[in-house]
C-alpha cells in the first residue's frame, strides 16, 4: 500500500483524497500557491510544499516543481484529482520515470484518449458504438464539408484536443460550414495548440450518461453503474445524480457492458469515466474517456457504499480490485449539485472573492475547500463545494437535496445555490423528463421571470435590526435613535410599532414593524406582510420568512443576507431620507481581479451604461459600468493593479447641468 502520497491539487478535492489518506493511515504531502498560502487543504498534512506563485501556470501545472516536491518530501506516489495536470500524458510519464506511482492510468492511455479522433477510431474497432462522422481529424474545410454530405445536417465540430465542450459548433445548414469551420480551427489553435477538428452527426436533445470503470493490473476490469449528467450548462455539469433516471433496462445493460469491453480493448487501469450521448430512441453513442477520477464520483460512491479514491491507491499500488463484479450492488439513489462562486443574475459571472462565513447543511454528504471561510482565488475554478444527498428513492433524494441548499448559507461572496435549488424544483426535472438542453432553457425562462426577493430581505434586515436585549434595556438598533424611535404609546393597534428603512442595491425599501411576539415577527414591506422568525447562530442570525429560508451577517453600515440561496447586500439609512443626494457614484469591482483596461481619464463625461474599466478575473474579462450619466472626477486604481472585491475604481460627479449629459 502507499505510504507517503503527494496531494498534487488544491480545494475540495485535495481534502477529499486527504479523507481517504486519514483512514487508510497513509500519510500526505499538501501542495499550495502562494494565494493557498492558508487554505484548509493543507491541514493534516505531513509537510506542505510552495509551488510558486498564484497563477495555475506558475504552480499547480508545473510538472518540475510537484515532481521535485514528491521526491524532496519523500513521497512513493502521487494522486493528480482532477483538472489541472490529472489527464495530461507528460505529467504522468514524468511521475513515472522519477521512479514515483502515479494514481491513474498509464501515459500512453491517457494520451490516446485524450485524442478524441484516436479514442473514438479504438472504441469503433472495439465495438463500441460511436456517432457517425469523421474517422481523422482536420483543419480542411474541404473535407469537413465532404463529412458533413455524407452524414447529413446538422453536425457538430468538435476541437480534437478540445474538453469541456469549449470550441464546439452546431452547424445546421452547408451555407454555415465555411466561416464556421474557420472560427472553430482558429479558437482551437489558439486554446490547445491544435486547430484539427472532427464533424459528427449533431443528436438535438441528448442525454449525458457516464459509467465509471476501474481497472488492475492484474486483468480484470468492471463498472459500479453509470450517472446521469444531462443537467449542463454551456456543456459544463452542474448537477449529477445515479442511477440514470428513466433508463430502460436493457438500454443500461448494453451501456454498462459497452463501457467494459472498450476499457477492456485498451488494458484501462485505475479509475476511469466513459461517456455516452444517448438520443431519444434509446440509442447510445460513445462521447469521450476521462482518464481520472470525476468530479461526480461521490453519487457513484453513495449507491455503491464505496471508497474511490481507495480503490484507486489499492490498484495504485498493485492490488487487485477489492470485489468482483458480481460482489458490486447499488442501493437508493443519489443527487449531486456542484456549488460555485459565480453570479447566476449576471450571466454566471465567476464571483470570487473571500466567505466571510459558510454554514453548510448537515444529514448529507458536503465535499467543500473550506468548512466556515476560506477565499476563493482569481486564478483558479470557482467550484467551492459539492452538496450530494442519497435517498431510497429519485424524489426523496431531490427533495433532501432542495431543502439543504435552501439551509446553506455561504456570506461574504455570491453563489449558485439559488439557482440551483431553483433548478432542482422545476417539474421537469422532477419528472425525470431531462436532456443537455433543459438547463439553458430553464435559465431563460428564469431570466423572464426574475424573483423579487428585495422586499422579503428588507423584512429580513429588519429583524436582524430590532434589540435582542430584555424589554426595558437599551440596545443599539435601527429601530431606535437616528432611525425613528418605537413609538410605545401609539393607540392604533394597525400603526407600526417602528420603521426601518433600507436600500438593496438602488431601491430604497421601508419596513414596518407590525408586531412582535416571543421571536416571530410581522413585518410589511412594499405592501406585503411577512411572518418573520429569526435567531442568533454564532456571528449569523437565520431565521424564516414566509416559507423562505435566510441567514444574515451585520456589515458596517448595513448587512449581508442569503435568502434561499440567492445573496442580497442591504445598507439601513433614515427613514425617509434621501441619500440619492450626494452627488456621487463609486464604481466600485464587482470581484477580486486585475485591471486590463481603464478607458476614461478625469473629466470624462460619461453616460449611464458606459465602460470605466475592464477588470480580468478567472480567464474573463468584466466590464465595470457607470451605474448613470456624470463626470469622472477620481480614478482611484491603475492598469495591471489586483483590486479586491468591492474596492472603488472609479468616482463618478454629477454632470453640469448646463453641458449635455
Amino acid at each position: 500500500m502507499v505510504k507517503r502520497l503527494l496531494i498534487a491539487n488544491r480545494g475540495e478535492i485535495a481534502r477529499r483524497i486527504a479523507r481517504t489518506c486519514r483512514r487508510l493511515g497513509i500519510e500526505y504531502v499538501a501542495v499550495h500557491s502562494e494565494a493557498d498560502g492558508a487554505a484548509d487543504h493543507l491541514e493534516g498534512a505531513f509537510e506542505q510544499v510552495l509551488l510558486g506563485p498564484s497563477p495555475a501556470a506558475d504552480s499547480y501545472l508545473r510538472v518540475d516543481a510537484l515532481v521535485d516536491a514528491a521526491l524532496r518530501t519523500g513521497c512513493d506516489a502521487v494522486h493528480p484529482g482532477y483538472g489541472f495536470l490529472s489527464e495530461n500524458p507528460e505529467f504522468a510519464a514524468a511521475v513515472a520515470e522519477a521512479g514515483l506511482v502515479f494514481v491513474g492510468p498509464g501515459a500512453d492511455t491517457i494520451a490516446a484518449m485524450g485524442d478524441k479522433a484516436t479514442a473514438k477510431r479504438l472504441m469503433a474497432a472495439a465495438g463500441v458504438p460511436v456517432l457517425p462522422g469523421s474517422a481523422d481529424a482536420t483543419e480542411s474545410a474541404d473535407e469537413i464539408r465532404a463529412h458533413a454530405a455524407r452524414i447529413g445536417y446538422p453536425v457538430i465540430l468538435k476541437p480534437v484536443a478540445g474538453g469541456g465542450g469549449k470550441g464546439m459548433r452546431v452547424i445546421e445548414r452547408e451555407d454555415d460550414l465555411a466561416p464556421a469551420v474557420e472560427a472553430a480551427v482558429r479558437l482551437a489553435r489558439a486554446n490547445f495548440g491544435d486547430g484539427r477538428l472532427l464533424v459528427e452527426r449533431y443528436l438535438r436533445r441528448p442525454r449525458h450518461i457516464e459509467v465509471q470503470v476501474f481497472g488492475d493490473t492484474h486483468g480484470t476490469v468492471l463498472h459500479l453503474f453509470e450517472r446521469e449528467c444531462s443537467l449542463q450548462r454551456r456543456h459544463q455539469k452542474i448537477v449529477e445524480e445515479a442511477p440514470a433516471v428513466n433508463l430502460p433496462a436493457k438500454v443500461r445493460e448494453a451501456l454498462l457492458e459497452a463501457a467494459v469491453r472498450g476499457a477492456r480493448a485498451i488494458g484501462y487501469v485505475n479509475a476511469g469515466t466513459f461517456e455516452f450521448i444517448l438520443d431519444g430512441n434509446g440509442e447510445f453513442f460513445f462521447l469521450e474517456v476521462n482518464t481520472r477520477l470525476q468530479v461526480e464520483h461521490p453519487v457513484t460512491e453513495a449507491i455503491t457504499g464505496l471508497d474511490l479514491v481507495e480503490w484507486q491507491l489499492r490498484v495504485a499500488a498493485g492490488e487487485e480490485l477489492p470485489l468482483s463484479q458480481e460482489e458490486i450492488t447499488a442501493s437508493g439513489h443519489a443527487v449531486e449539485v456542484r456549488v460555485y462562486a459565480e453570479d447566476p443574475d449576471a450571466d454566471f459571472r465567476p464571483a470570487p472573492g473571500r466567505v466571510l462565513d459558510a454554514r453548510w447543511p448537515t444529514g448529507l454528504r458536503v465535499d467543500a475547500a473550506f468548512d466556515t471561510s476560506g477565499d476563493v482565488p482569481v486564478f483558479y475554478d470557482p467550484m467551492i463545494a459539492k452538496l450530494v444527498a442519497h435517498g431510497p428513492g429519485r424524489p426523496a433524494a431531490l427533495t433532501r437535496l432542495r431543502h439543504a441548499i435552501r439551509d446553506t448559507a455561504v456570506l461574504g461572496l455570491t453563489t449558485n445555490l439559488g439557482f440551483l435549488a431553483d433548478l432542482l424544483g422545476d417539474t421537469r426535472v422532477a419528472a425525470g423528463l431531462i436532456d443537455t438542453h433543459l438547463v439553458d432553457e430553464f435559465t431563460a425562462r428564469a431570466a423572464e421571470r426574475p424573483r423579487d426577493l428585495e422586499p422579503v430581505a428588507a423584512a429580513c434586515a429588519a429583524a436582524m435590526a430590532l434589540p435582542t436585549r430584555p424589554a426595558g434595556t437599551t440596545a443599539e438598533s435601527p429601530w431606535s435613535g437616528s432611525l425613528g424611535a418605537l413609538d410605545r404609546e401609539l393607540l392604533d393597534p394597525e400603526a407600526p410599532l417602528g420603521r426601518v428603512a433600507c436600500r438593496v442595491g438602488s431601491r430604497p425599501l421601508e419596513a414596518a414593524l407590525l408586531s412582535r411576539r416571543a421571536g416571530a415577527l410581522t413585518v410589511a414591506v412594499a405592501g406585503e406582510r411577512y411572518g418573520v422568525t429569526c435567531a442568533p447562530d454564532g456571528a449569523l442570525v437565520r431565521g424564516t420568512a414566509g416559507e423562505a429560508r435566510w441567514a444574515g451577517l451585520r456589515r458596517g453600515d448595513g448587512c449581508e443576507l442569503v435568502v434561499d440561496g440567492r445573496r442580497l447586500t442591504l445598507t439601513l439609512a433614515v427613514a425617509g431620507e434621501d441619500d440619492s443626494a450626494a452627488g456621487t457614484d463609486a464604481v466600485t469591482s464587482p470581484m477580486p481581479g486585475t485591471v486590463v483596461q481603464l478607458p476614461v481619464s478625469v473629466g470624462d463625461s460619461v453616460r449611464q451604461g458606459d465602460t470605466v474599466a475592464i477588470v480580468e478575473a478567472m480567464k474573463m474579462e468584466n466590464r465595470v459600468l457607470a451605474p448613470a450619466a456624470g463626470v469622472v472626477e477620481e480614478i482611484r486604481c491603475s492598469l495591471s493593479e489586483i483590486v479586491s472585491a468591492d474596492q472603488i475604481l472609479v468616482v463618478i460627479g454629477a454632470a453640469d447641468p448646463e453641458e449635455p449629459a
